[in-house]
């Protein structure tokens, strides 16, 4: 874990008050990652429980609004009335990632403030596979979607079981549900958005969970399955592997947000999505210059798994083993994106969040609005790794893994993989 990422008993909260302030007019990227407590990793967890991949930046200025809380939520000093983009405020929002990835018409610098073209693109079905059950996820997407220009969603919320799930206490899971159906929502938006909730954050329940996602997506057509979280890998996971070959589905996967490998992101029946760094000028208007390797990013040789055929072009780099990412988007918590959800522990609202349970839906909906609709995971990797490069932002700049021992070179590297998205060919 990063030296400069703080750990938490519980998640934390970034609630919006409603009064109106002035801001200045400097943006804010001092302040404090947290680590909630669904993303992290506890004894006896590994092959028996996931975690998620996320983490929240603490603006400098934000102070406690309840201290006497057992979750601790933190609101803005200086809140403004509405929703984001905030004034002082440079955080990431749908219509500047799509700028920066190509996705919509060009905006010089593509300043989240400023930038605010949507995609359009979408069909067939994304689902979004998560532990737990949040109340508010319809509402809260429909609430992000007005406040950033994007149709309504087509959105269904499935039970792996008969009945609703328990919440998560710590409120960590019901943030990771709402940043994936909100992200994937934003970069296709006319695609159907599942999200099947799944009884608790054991493999045994989000594999059942990802069954059903499976035979919806299918039912639709074909289309994606996200998985925004993962464990330690561990002996017999590759007996897993079965659970995402349903036809006409291509699943994704986040590999972690800290150095080394995560199950599913390593089965070679899954697109294992690593994370990046933006690189914004200091000075207003803050214009995006160029994307690095995130630090924390997971990556690596597979403990486990066997190399799949469609890297065998990078045989060299990876030997015998699966080697992750395969692509990576952006996850910095220090470019964090908005985030809306209202059923937080102790008070909700506006969050500011990264990781690669950011990156993880970002690529499972541009796969989506490209139209492209592989037949299997392993027909979309064999066009992934055959791709130009200039369907791939190939970033050479950035390190990470154990002791950041591996580095962000030009072609396929354990940091980046192929690289992050440049618009929709070849995806």
């Amino acid at each position: 874990m990063s030296r400069r990422v703080l750990a938490a008993a519980g998640a934390i909260a970034l609630s919006l008050g409603l009064c109106a302030q002035v801001f200045a007019q400097e943006a804010v990227h001092k302040g404090t990652i947290i680590t909630p407590s669904s993303s992290i990793e506890k004894p006896g967890d590994i092959g028996q429980r996931a975690h998620t991949n996320f983490v929240l930046f603490v603006p400098a200025d934000a102070t406690s609004a309840a201290s006497d809380s057992p979750v601790h939520p933190f609101q803005f000093a200086n809140p403004q009335a509405g929703g984001p983009p905030f004034t002082g405020y440079l955080i990431e929002a749908p219509g500047s990632v799509a700028c920066i990835y190509k996705l919509t018409k060009a905006v010089a610098g593509c300043n989240p403030n400023t930038a605010t073209t949507v995609p359009t693109g979408g069909s067939k079905a994304i689902a979004i596979v998560d532990a737990y059950h949040n109340p508010d996820a319809a509402s809260d997407l429909a609430s992000f979607s007005t406040q950033f220009g994007l149709p309504a969603a087509t959105f269904q919320v499935v039970y792996q079981g008969t009945s609703a799930p328990p919440e998560d206490p710590t409120g960590g899971w019901e943030i990771e549900e709402s940043l994936d159906v909100q992200w994937a929502h934003a970069m296709a938006p006319n695609a159907k958005i599942y999200l099947v909730e799944c009884n608790s954050n054991s493999f045994s329940d989000l594999l059942a969970g990802v069954a059903k996602a499976s035979s919806l997506v299918s039912a639709a057509g074909g289309g994606e399955v996200s998985m925004s979280w993962g464990g330690s890998e561990f002996t017999g996971e590759n007996s897993y592997d079965s659970d995402f070959t349903t036809s006409n589905v291509v699943y994704f996967a986040a590999t972690g947000d800290a150095p080394g490998t995560i199950y599913p992101s390593v089965s070679p029946n899954v697109v294992a999505v690593g994370g990046t760094s933006f690189r914004r000028s200091p000075t207003s208007p803050y214009a995006f210059k160029s994307e690095a390797a995130w630090s924390e990013t997971g990556g690596g040789p597979s403990e486990i798994e066997a190399r799949p055929s469609y890297q065998a072009s990078i045989a060299s780099k990876v030997g015998s083993v699966r080697g992750v990412p395969d692509v990576a988007a952006l996850a910095d918590p220090d470019n964090s994106v908005w985030v809306l959800d209202n059923e937080y522990p102790g008070g909700g609202g506006w969050f500011s969040v990264g990781g690669t349970s950011l990156a993880t839906p970002t690529w499972a909906g541009i796969v989506n609005a490209a139209g492209s609709f592989a037949k299997s995971t392993n027909a979309e990797l064999t066009t992934l790794y055959g791709d130009k490069a200039t369907d791939f932002k190939n970033t050479t700049y950035g390190f990470c893994g154990p002791y950041n021992w591996y580095s962000a070179s030009t072609g396929w590297d354990f940091c980046t993989g192929n690289g992050s998205p440049v618009g929709y060919t070849g995806k």
